[in-house]
């Protein structure tokens, strides 16, 4: 097919749901946009959108077609994620993907890393979201929780995501705390607001709280964080926010069964490169010498 440039200006408007949208992210006018679109249908000879107020919308036959095109795309932009580490030198984009709560350790890594190599400009994504290594979304990944299984990723253990459960001051004088753990009833709980979690902490506050005792709730690391240090409730936290935050209480001896596995992931593509083993060894240097919670 000879019109690369059609299909992806449509994928882009059925990305984006309006010509502007899409004009805006391809870099031309808007009404290339649309003479894209109608040489596009009129070359398949159906209509690939629904035009309304709002904007555009696929069709059955449009959502088809933009399958192909996304997947081209990703195909595109994992092409670039490879050239883009296969250089010689450490230099250009370092893409690392964290638990969000990991910042605070991460962040000094990636500082002292571009103390030693300068023109390396860090790009460090945390969140719920899961970046994709294999289309170039990261290059390196820290994930806890069972073994990646991706077959093209290269996994290695960095060690254990040690957690304990903390109480503030402030919680203390207002409700005490309890003693073991026939002694929860009545105590206040910071906890995730996702049922669907299955890390270990998340699966012992199943078993041994009621749902009303989770009376903060929250996907947000550090607003869990905040909302302890708050006294809002007994929460779990990483071991080295307690270490950062002495005046935390632990409510009871940490249990191995509430930490998860860390895993150091990589792409078999990249994983050879120069940027990203010196990334890995750097980071592998630093966990052992200063992470001393893991």
């Amino acid at each position: 097919m000879d019109n690369w440039d059609e299909i992806r200006t449509a994928y882009q408007v059925a990305r984006m749901g309006t010509v502007s949208g899409a004009a805006d992210v391809l870099g031309v006018h808007h009404a290339t946009v649309i003479r894209h679109i109608d040489a596009l249908e009129g070359k398949l000879g159906i209509k690939l959108f629904q035009r309304h107020a709002r904007g555009y919308t696929a069709t059955e036959a449009g959502e088809d077609l933009l399958l192909v095109a996304k997947a081209t795309d990703d195909q595109f932009n994992q092409l670039e994620g490879r050239l883009k580490g296969s250089g010689s030198e450490v230099s250009g984009e370092l893409v690392v993907t964290t638990l969000e709560s990991m910042a605070q350790l991460m962040a000094p890594v990636l500082t002292d890393f571009q103390e030693l190599y300068p023109d390396v400009v860090v790009r460090y994504r945390t969140g719920a979201r899961l970046f994709r290594l294999e289309y170039g979304e990261a290059h390196v990944a820290l994930r806890a929780g069972p073994q990646p299984q991706e077959l093209d990723n290269v996994v290695q253990s960095l060690g254990r995501l040690r957690l304990g459960l903390y109480a503030s001051p402030a919680y203390e004088k207002r409700f005490g705390l309890p003693k073991d753990e026939n002694d929860l009833a009545g105590h206040r709980f910071v906890g995730p607001d996702d049922d669907r979690i299955k890390a270990p902490f998340a699966v012992w506050m199943k078993d041994h709280l009621k749902p009303e005792q989770i009376m903060f709730r929250t996907t947000d690391a550090v607003a869990s964080e905040q909302a302890v240090l708050s006294g809002a409730g007994i929460g779990f936290l990483p071991q080295w926010t307690a270490h950062e935050h002495p005046e935390l209480l632990e409510v009871f001896p940490s249990r191995e069964d509430w930490s998860g596995e860390l895993w150091l992931v990589t792409h078999v593509d990249l994983h050879r490169t120069t940027k990203v083993q010196a990334f890995v060894a750097f980071l592998k240097e630093q966990a052992a010498l200063n992470w001393v919670c893991l």
